[in-house]
């Protein structure tokens, strides 16, 4: 936990350098065969514990924690691909608000792990550069989009790794992993100098082992930004300071069109369900919840957010950025730079464009925006009867890798746990449960939007039981 390691840090018990080669060993180690980074820091966190170990000064609240950052988060001087062939060699002149505030709290960078390419994926196995393979079993994905900073977290090859969630890419890969990870609520947590998919969806939050470590490193990166305009002014609480386990009198919600979904397995289900009895034990009143526009959920956020993702590709038309040649007109140019866009991100740019061009974009579009809207204010009543909702995250455990590559549809459909909390704005974490044949179980905590602080006692009890 990050309290332990902060209190060797400042008794001397360890020094900083000491933390960062166990990490890096551990990188050499085992790295080779998980395939978590995309670029190890080494240079910079040896010389950033050196620094900080010749100060003697770890009272800031990271000080010193050794970390990772999915490969869409950008520091100076340091690459930022997407996972993507297009930005390959790109350095970022500037740093993103979330490693800004990282580094000012003591944070030490490891390197920039794995994702799907341009975190469009639920397996991190469209990343160009290579696939990341789950800790647990070798054969089987990490999840995604975020499946670089899970199985880092799983391995032990850094305390914690911030990703970011726009359809449930921190809650299915930590679930698949058995780490904890969180979707904060949205513009909980500034987006600025991260690399976008679908900008009215996108989350930037943390991974960690426990559910202290995680609030902890929320703490830190919560607050207003002026760089994101969809931050508000909104105070962030020391969450791990003020979580409370005491569950006597809570009132939590369990989704029945979740828990009836075609496709769920029975191993998942049961789980869920006795995540819901342990609270239900803790002294929580369990109570059945319906969220009718679920089936609308998975058709309305694919709509909205390849529509989304068709606009922010368009910026890579190797002019500024991308791969240099030498065309004879601009549409070559657009042609020759956007030919090294992956499979999925070309499916992409042709559902969003099409959703988008006229003729559609009232029927398609504009639709699922109302949608989108109608379960907002679903989950808004909801959350009038209940304090939190307790649900799966995945249908299904892990997967073969190479088990749905090739059926998009399938892969889709494997979200439909996680999208509504997207569609709606709300938090959720995934919390690790257990095991289920050597492979990890868990469920999500889903709360009302900017009420974080709830999720992670919710999480905590369940953690701790």
């Amino acid at each position: 936990m990050i309290s332990t390691l902060l209190a060797d840090l400042r008794s001397k018990k360890i020094s900083a350098q000491d933390l960062v080669e166990q990490h890096l060993a551990r990188i050499t180690e085992k790295d080779a065969d998980i395939g978590a980074f995309l670029y190890v820091n080494a240079e910079g966190a040896r010389k950033r514990a050196k620094e900080m170990d010749a100060s003697g000064d770890f009272s800031a609240p990271l000080a010193g924690i050794p970390m990772t950052l999915k490969d869409i988060i950008a520091v100076e001087g340091l690459q930022n691909t997407a996972g993507s062939k297009v930005l390959e060699g790109y350095t970022s002149p500037f740093s993103a608000t979330v490693w800004k505030k990282l580094e000012a709290a003591g944070a030490i960078l490891l390197g920039k792990v794995n994702t799907d390419e341009f975190t469009m994926g639920s397996s991190c196995e469209n990343s160009a550069y290579h696939i990341t393979k789950n800790p647990h079993d070798l054969t089987r994905v990490p999840g995604g989009s975020s499946g670089g900073s899970a199985a880092a977290v799983s391995a032990e090859m850094g305390v914690f790794s911030i990703g970011s969630d726009t359809g449930g890419s921190i809650r299915q890969p930590a679930n698949f992993c058995g780490v904890v990870g969180i979707k904060p609520s949205y513009g909980r947590v500034s987006r600025s100098g991260c690399i976008s998919y679908a900008s009215s969806f996108d989350t930037i939050g943390p991974f960690a082992k426990t559910v202290e470590d995680a609030a902890r490193v929320l703490s830190v990166m919560a607050g207003q930004d002026p760089l994101d305009a969809t931050t508000p002014d909104i105070p962030v609480p020391q969450y791990a300071e003020n979580i409370s386990r005491d569950m006597k009198g809570k009132k939590i919600g369990l989704i029945k069109e979740f828990l009836a979904a075609d496709g769920i397995t029975e191993e998942i289900k049961s789980a869920t369900l006795a995540s819901a009895k342990e609270l239900e034990k803790q002294g929580a009143i369990l109570q059945e919840v319906s969220l009718p526009l679920t089936k609308y959920a998975v058709s309305t956020y694919y709509l909205l957010v390849k529509a989304e993702a068709s606009t922010n590709m368009a910026r890579y038309d190797g002019i500024r950025y991308g791969h240099s040649v030498s065309p004879t007109s601009l549409h070559e140019l657009y042609k020759e730079n956007r030919h090294f866009f992956g499979d999925e991100v070309k499916r992409a740019i042709m559902m969003g464009t099409y959703t988008l061009s006229a003729g559609y974009y009232d029927a398609y579009y504009v639709k699922a925006a109302k949608v989108r809207t109608l379960i907002r204010q679903e989950y808004e009543k909801t959350f009038e009867e209940v304090d939190a909702l307790v649900a799966p995250v995945s249908p299904f455990p892990p997967f073969k890798i190479g088990e749905k590559i090739d059926d998009p549809l399938s892969m889709y459909l494997a979200d439909i746990f996680t999208v509504t909390a997207n569609l709606a704005g709300i938090c959720g974490i995934s919390v690790p449960t257990g095991f289920h044949n050597g492979l990890p179980t868990g469920v999500q905590i889903l709360g009302k939007a900017f009420n974080e602080q709830q999720v992670f006692s919710i999480a905590s009890a369940l953690e701790n039981r």
